[in-house]
């Protein structure tokens, strides 16, 4: 797809991996809607990147319903979704205090799953009533936010990893349900990428997160997920599909 005068929106888009694939959209010549619940922070990526900042809780069905019609109404409908709206709060199941909160749980699972599936049902019923852009009829495309922590949940992961498991799982499912109006959808399962989250960690176990890469042994940038955004869009051939962008790393327990 070219993007050239389409319309992008990505949520989780006022830092990290969203900030950076709103500037990457913007420069492919897409007409970029970036949203968050961050204000502050999010009117600052729009004014660095020229994309338009709308205010977004994803996980409210009207909140992103909102939020979505804005976009609409500034640049047309969606033909790229790009779900980076997450959390990553660390907490084992039964700990000091006893068993996690199970409103902590639900906490992450709404924000990282139900979250990327309201955005995505959405913009996939906008995309349903617009022209296919080419003979092969696609119409748009859809990349969500998994993890590495999907498939080696770390100690203290279990609301992390069963959200973005629950991504992994959507994949398939999703490019099957919407293929027959040409839409793709794909993951992008992250390992240990430089944002504000991962570096606001002890400098001793950003050190040990990154050895864990055999190569290169370092964390992940996020022009680096802006990148392989940019690929997917660009390469019908690859739907349905959950890609790792983790230098070869697998978590270990803790």
């Amino acid at each position: 797809m070219n993007l050239s005068g389409h319309a992008a929106i990505v949520t989780g888009g006022a830092s990290g991996m969203g900030a950076e694939t709103a500037r990457a959209l913007v420069k492919a010549g897409a007409r970029v809607s970036v949203m968050d619940v961050q204000a502050e922070q999010l009117r600052q990526v729009a004014d660095d990147t020229g994309a338009l900042a709308v205010e977004c809780d994803v996980t409210s069905a009207e909140s992103a319903a909102s939020a979505v019609a804005a976009a609409k109404e500034a640049h047309g409908a969606a033909r790229v979704l790009v779900n980076c709206a997450g959390v990553a709060p660390a907490k084992r199941i039964v700990g000091r205090d006893g068993p996690m909160p199970l409103e902590d749980f639900k906490r992450v699972i709404d924000i990282n799953l139900v979250g990327s599936f309201n955005v995505l049902r959405l913009v996939a019923a906008d995309l349903y009533a617009e022209d296919a852009l080419d003979e092969i009829g696609e119409r748009g495309v859809i990349i969500n936010t998994a993890s590495v922590a999907a498939y080696e949940g770390q100690i203290g992961q279990a609301a992390y990893c069963a959200s973005k498991g629950g991504i992994v799982a959507l994949t398939l499912q999703a490019a099957r349900d919407l293929s027959g109006k040409g839409i793709r959808v794909v993951s992008i399962a992250p390992g240990f990428i430089a944002t504000p989250m991962l570096l606001g960690m002890p400098e001793e176990v950003q050190q040990s997160l990154a050895a864990q890469a055999p190569f290169p042994k370092r964390f992940g940038r996020p022009d680096e997920f802006s990148k392989l955004v940019l690929h997917i869009i660009d390469n019908q051939m690859i739907n349905g599909e959950v890609i790792r962008l983790d230098g070869a790393a697998r978590m270990q327990a803790r």
